[in-house]
């Protein structure tokens, strides 16, 4: 940043993801989903730095991973970007040719992407679009002519046309009613359980809750709780405080927000992050806490042991 001070906007973030298998990443905006995304796909800021490994792994046999956060542009653009990995963006009205129709450019990534005959297009746009819902009436629309959900059912279809090993979708709901939420939801985890992998990146935890597997809370930049879905929306419930008010803020459940605001990524308080918002924090709290068995907390639920 200006001046020369920095910005941590992911911390330490560590977690796999194994094909037919859909991790849902939820917390409050802000918090460092959708830049661990952009992350994965090359799509930082010129600015940003990271460190570690990302690696996307093809045939085990054939020993072809790529680490995504030290490969090249071109490799990144040529053999990563639609081809191995899909992404559902989280503004899609920006993400579309704006001069162009969504039927010319799903045509154009069926061609590029599934090498689709010429004179097999009409029929292989049409069913592009109805997995993701999109009318057929109105592929012949600009994007400045779509609404807000209809762009997000284009960008939807666009990701799925190429079968990608994994998906990355970035708020895949957003500007949907509940039934086409519940449609969408069902085509990503058919993407998943037809053997490829789903990160799905939402607020939405009712979607969440019907199509993942396992379930990684963020906060101020880091994972605080990473666990199975079954676990975290029943019994016996998420262990980190942070978590049970995501799921206590539901109009379903107890409709009762959690207190306070998310802090600044640059204004960190020392310590827990979560500490100023939460009801456990004590003098502990003063130190962060690792993420151990599943959940960075230094007053966690006691897990549930069989």
């Amino acid at each position: 940043m200006r001046g020369g001070r920095h910005i941590a906007a992911v911390t330490g973030a560590s977690f796999d993801l194994a094909a037919g298998e859909c991790l849902a990443l939820v917390g409050e905006s802000g918090c460092g989903k959708s830049v661990l995304a952009s992350a994965l796909l090359g799509l930082l800021p010129g600015n940003a730095q990271t460190a570690g490994t990302a690696l996307l792994h093809g045939d085990a046999a054939a020993d072809d991973a790529v680490d995504l956060l030290t490969a090249s542009e071109r490799t990144l653009a040529r053999t990563v970007r639609g081809r191995r990995i899909g992404l559902v963006p989280q503004s899609p009205a920006a993400h579309l040719t704006p001069v162009r129709t969504v039927r010319a450019q799903l045509a154009e990534t069926l061609r590029e992407l599934n090498r689709t005959p010429r004179r097999a297009l009409p029929a292989a746009v049409r069913a592009a679009a109805d997995r993701a819902a999109f009318p057929a009436e109105l592929l012949d629309r600009y994007p400045h002519e779509l609404s807000g959900g209809l762009a997000q059912r284009a960008a939807t279809a666009l990701a799925l046309v190429g079968g990608a090993p994994l998906l990355l979708a970035d708020e895949p709901t957003t500007g949907l009613d509940r039934d086409l939420v519940d449609r969408t939801a069902d085509e990503l985890r058919r993407h998943a359980d037809d053997g490829r992998a789903l990160l799905m990146i939402t607020h939405d935890l009712a979607a969440a809750q019907r199509i993942a597997d396992r379930v990684a809370v963020m906060y101020a930049g880091r994972i605080v709780e990473l666990t199975d879905a079954a676990g975290f929306f029943g019994a016996p419930g998420p262990r980190h405080p942070y978590a049970r008010g995501l799921l206590a803020a539901l109009p379903e459940r107890d409709f009762r927000p959690i207190p306070g605001l998310p802090p600044e990524l640059g204004d960190l308080p020392g310590g827990c992050a979560f500490a100023p918002r939460c009801p456990r924090a004590t003098d502990r709290c003063a130190s962060a806490p690792d993420l151990t068995d599943g959940v960075a907390c230094h007053h966690a639920e006691e897990p549930v042991r069989a």
